[in-house]
């Protein structure tokens, strides 16, 4: 893999044995290992960010501590700035305003903004438009499903063809077996707020939703801007996601090494039958 993002886990060292998949402890920033593989983007400005709110700031404020040399993409604020019975997305697209709540999950949310700002942004814009067409249903349509899909648990993925047909086939075998050296030519990055935040506490069974990116570089600027111009709703209301256990991705888990690792059928699931 190009740079830091596919840096294999250090030789002789095993990860911890996996928790069950129901049995999560409490999730601290303390617990967040910034030498993950899949942290490699986040990793230089995350700790920075931790360290402050460790030391007594609120996300909010160490996330725009963070910004203050930059261009601000949103300023974040308490969660009690949101008016009661205001939707969330409309606030932060009429203030320019992000409500961050004490937690991992918008300690991530705020992290995704800071590195991929142009791509939140246009998710925040398609949200607005979908409410605005259709209003707060207590289903939520094809589109805006798509949209809170992609937020919450999208990866992106630069990779030749060969690998990405296997991955949309779930043909396991080829992806991580015969195919595993192409591996070294692709460019996998974690955007998912909720995607992160779940690995925290890595577990077999996690998931992401890849979307995969035609960019001639791995600079994530020029990914950040070219998937937001990539999307819109009706693409992902038709799910253009692959499905990929991250902890399968070589060299970002030592416990795949083994063949055997893919084999595990609740995890790396054969795909479905095409209907005739």
């Amino acid at each position: 893999m190009g740079g830091r993002a596919f840096c294999s886990v250090s030789p002789g060292l095993r990860p911890p044995p996996l928790p069950a998949q129901n049995a999560l402890p409490p999730m601290p920033l303390a617990s967040i290992d910034w030498f993950a593989p899949w942290l490699a983007p986040y990793a230089t400005q995350g700790q920075d960010i931790a360290a402050q709110v460790s030391a007594g700031a609120s996300n909010a404020d160490a996330l725009n501590a963070a910004l203050a040399p930059l261009e601000t993409p949103v300023l974040f604020v308490p969660q009690s700035d949101l008016p009661p019975g205001m939707a969330y997305e409309g606030y932060i697209f009429d203030s320019n305003s992000c409500p961050t709540r004490e937690s991992l999950h918008d300690f991530f949310n705020g992290l995704a903004w800071l590195k991929f700002p142009l791509t939140k942004r246009r998710l925040n814009h398609l949200h607005v438009a979908q409410i605005a067409k259709t209003g707060i249903q207590p289903v939520r349509g094809p589109a805006r499903d798509g949209l809170t899909v992609f937020d919450e648990n999208a990866a992106f993925l630069q990779c030749p063809d060969a690998l990405w047909e296997a991955l949309t086939a779930k043909d396991w075998h080829q992806l991580f077996g015969t195919l595993r050296p192409l591996w070294e030519e692709s460019h996998l990055v974690l955007f998912g707020h909720a995607l992160l935040e779940k690995l925290v506490y890595p577990r077999k069974p996690i998931t992401a939703h890849v979307y995969r990116a035609h960019v001639a570089t791995h600079s994530i600027a020029d990914l950040d801007a070219w998937v937001a111009a990539d999307l819109t709703a009706e693409r992902l209301a038709c799910k253009p996601f692959a499905h990929l256990p991250v902890l399968g991705v070589p060299g970002w888990w030592s416990g795949n090494e083994n063949p055997d690792f893919y084999e595990d059928a609740t995890v790396f699931r054969p795909a479905r039958p095409r209907m005739a």
